[in-house]
């Protein structure tokens, strides 16, 4: 059975500082030098209604960088990573649009997302889309040790079809020492 608590290496949560006026409030999302790793080239959009599970997703060389703009989000994550210092681990998060928050997720991090409201986010991805880079498993795979707070309402069909945990395990690539770099839950430097 998968460790859970914590975060798997690499893996890392930034609170964002709003910085208001009367006017209202600005948020800095994105700053190059908070990650040597998160350098997007291409950035996404996604609206998300409620009920909705999407992953459990796999990329072998890029990294996401992600933040709900609106609404709220339980972010699965799960280090399938041979050799890495938290293979196995699987952990739960929040991230909600109340208290806004990036989360950079390194390769061979497995990861799910699910929407209990109407939410949106925004990510970006240090590589173009490629769906060589779009790997999956069912997202109530034993194997993942996800604990979903309720079973989801609305899968896409891609994500329905996808297979087991066991065919993913041979396309995850093994840790490497500049995942480590990323760190765990860390505030803004």
């Amino acid at each position: 059975m998968p460790a859970t608590g914590g975060l798997p290496c690499g893996v890392a949560l930034r609170p964002l500082v709003a910085h208001a006026d009367p006017r209202g409030v600005l948020y800095e999302i994105f700053r190059a030098e908070w990650s040597a790793h998160a350098r997007p080239v291409q950035w996404n959009f996604v609206r998300s209604a409620a009920g909705v599970l999407r992953g459990v997703h796999l990329h072998p060389r890029h990294w996401d960088y992600l933040v709900v703009l609106d609404g709220c989000m339980t972010l699965g994550l799960a280090d399938l990573r041979s050799g890495s210092p938290t293979e196995g681990l699987a952990s739960i998060v929040t991230l909600d649009a109340a208290e806004l928050r990036a989360a950079l997720i390194p390769p061979g991090v497995a990861h799910g997302f699910y929407f209990d409201v109407p939410s949106l986010h925004v990510y970006g991805v240090d590589c173009y889309w490629n769906p060589a880079d779009e790997l999956g498993c069912r997202f109530d795979d034993p194997g993942l040790g996800l604990r979903w707070p309720i079973a989801p309402k609305l899968l896409s069909e891609r994500d329905r079809a996808l297979p087991p945990l066991a065919e993913l395990r041979p396309h995850v690539p093994p840790y490497t020492a500049a995942a480590a770099s990323a760190g765990g839950e860390r505030a803004p430097a």
